[in-house]
């Protein structure tokens, strides 16, 4: 028995040492032992010296350029950058701000944030930071922001050139914690219809709706504009949060799944605040991700109206993997479902044809006619209460089409927005009646009722593209008319108060919105779901 059992253990040891031996020549023929060698004797025997560490990251980057568009490697200064708006926060002096003829002028400053409690005020303009000049010296905004921010209790000093002030007033602030919001605007658009616009998902998006959602509620709101349009995503915890506001309990708002992740799903929990009003989501070609996720389980559900264009179609779910130096490479671990089984993502066969897909969009007319778009048979799905024909194979089409509104858009409008002319007009008018504005229109509701902007502004815009080296075109001018005059309007009301009351001004051109709004006057909210099975 004795020799029995040392002879078993003889062999579970030999065994073993094959198996070690296995894998260890596993190891030393596999890609990843050839990488290290190669970067091994690189940086060890060529003949000139190497920096070590750019030649990894930039292998890196070759490698996850050969695998999808988002499997992405950040440095540690662009990991910080990149999580600031995500996680709701970031620490410096608290200030809305613009660059005015390389002049930072400060548009508001944060309610309640260190620069308001030291006396800094809308219109103030910052001309050092420390010792060092930032006016009329071409420093980029970057380079700005980095002497701005800086740890919190930290105090940074400051010279301000105020209007009516000859000399310039020194400031101390003292850095703190500044809330990055992620709701643009919440107001109520029409008598019982609300609007909520959120600009991405992040960490605190959730809470951010149900403060708006709530206020609304108190408003009277009974239906709900949810605007979706150009929200690129971010994270997926938020995107649940947000559907779980709409769906039932136990309705599946997304799944994923990947060659090394299995199955995994996400319901609602049923304790969401808006599981019986009429819902419409507003989305267009860039609205992506957890936009997406949000949309396609809103639609699979037959849950509310979709209205808008095709979105993005990124559907490829990314696992952070944080490196000891800080960097970071997010590979795509999975692939997002919506509840009807629909896949998200796009086709990315070709990168470079995968980037231009918005052009080739644009091209073959799918921005300006519904009757551009085709799906196979093989992309059709079936929504789970009313059996709507819904379509995979990238992004969620709308229940309700609005093509791209190009009639008020000329080369000479967008040549005054993309050369600076419209903010530098705009900056000059604040600049010179906010008092007097400020004093006439006491709330936004009287400045958004009797506002108008004058044919001496308009007169002076033109005059500033002209400095600026547009050249005027009557034509064009007077067809882009009515959008200069709104978008003016709108920056005045950002400035004198705030996102809010600017997109409450701008959306009276939203083509989506309009058409939301026309569809909820119809009595019939099931039947705008079966017109489009």
């Amino acid at each position: 028995m004795k020799y029995t059992m040392y002879f078993a253990g003889l062999i579970a040891c030999f065994f073993s040492i094959v198996a070690a031996q296995a894998q260890e020549s596993k190891f030393l023929n596999s890609p990843a032992r050839k990488l290290q060698l190669a970067e091994f004797a690189i940086a060890n025997l060529y003949v000139d010296e190497v920096n070590e560490g750019k030649l990894v990251e930039e292998a890196i980057v070759k490698m996850l350029e050969q695998l999808d568009p988002h499997s992405t490697y950040s440095d540690p200064e662009e990991v910080k950058r990149m999580n600031e708006p995500l996680q709701g926060n970031f620490e410096g002096i608290g200030i809305q701000f613009n660059m005015a003829e390389d002049t930072l002028l400060v548009i508001q400053p944060v309610s309640g944030g260190p620069s308001e409690k030291v006396g800094i005020l809308a219109g103030d303009r910052i001309v050092m930071v420390e010792d060092t000049l930032i006016a009329g010296v071409k420093m980029s905004t970057e380079d700005i922001m980095r002497r701005l921010r800086g740890p919190k209790d930290s105090k940074v000093n400051l010279k301000i050139l105020r209007r009516g002030v000859k000399e310039l007033l020194p400031f101390t602030v003292k850095r703190d914690k500044i809330p990055v919001y992620s709701l643009d605007a919440s107001y109520m658009i029409k008598d019982k219809i609300g609007y909520i616009r959120i600009n991405r998902f992040a960490a605190t998006t959730h809470e951010e709706f149900k403060k708006a959602l709530t206020g609304l509620q108190k408003k009277g709101m009974k239906d709900l504009i949810l605007d979706l349009q150009g929200n690129g995503g971010g994270y997926l915890n938020a995107a649940i949060d947000i559907a779980n506001e709409f769906l039932g309990k136990k309705e599946l708002i997304v799944y994923t799944e990947g060659r090394r992740n299995p199955r995994s799903e996400f319901f609602a929990k049923g304790t969401g605040e808006f599981q019986n009003g009429r819902l419409m989501v507003l989305v267009d070609e860039f609205s992506a991700s957890a936009s997406e996720i949000v949309t396609g389980a809103v639609q699979d559900w037959d849950r509310g109206v979709v209205v808008g264009r095709r979105s993005f179609g990124k559907g490829l779910v990314q696992r952070p993997i944080d490196l000891p130096d800080g960097s970071m490479i997010r590979l795509t671990v999975a692939r997002y479902y919506t509840p009807a089984g629909r896949c998200i993502q796009k086709p990315y066969e070709s990168i470079e044809k995968y980037n231009e897909d918005l052009i080739d969009r644009y091209n073959k007319g799918e921005m300006m006619s519904e009757d551009s778009i085709h799906f196979p048979d093989s992309l059709k799905f079936k929504t789970h209460r009313l059996a709507r024909t819904v379509y995979g194979g990238g992004g969620i089409m709308p229940d309700y089409f609005v093509p791209i509104d190009t009639t008020l858009y000329t080369k000479y409008h967008r040549q005054l927005r993309d050369k600076g002319a419209l903010m530098k007009a705009h900056f000059h008018f604040i600049d010179a009646h906010r008092k007097e504005w400020l004093g006439k229109y006491k709330t936004f509701n009287e400045f958004y009722k009797r506002f108008e902007v004058t044919p001496d502004m308009l007169t002076q815009l033109v005059a500033t593209g002209k400095e600026m080296g547009v050249e005027y075109n009557e034509e064009e001018y007077q067809k882009a008319l009515p959008l200069l005059r709104l978008q003016m309007k709108a920056l005045i009301a950002r400035d004198l108060w705030d996102m809010n009351e600017y997109y409450h001004v701008i959306n009276d051109a939203n083509e989506s919105i309009r058409k939301a709004l026309e569809l909820l006057e119809q009595p019939d909210f099931e039947g705008l779901l079966l017109k489009k099975r």
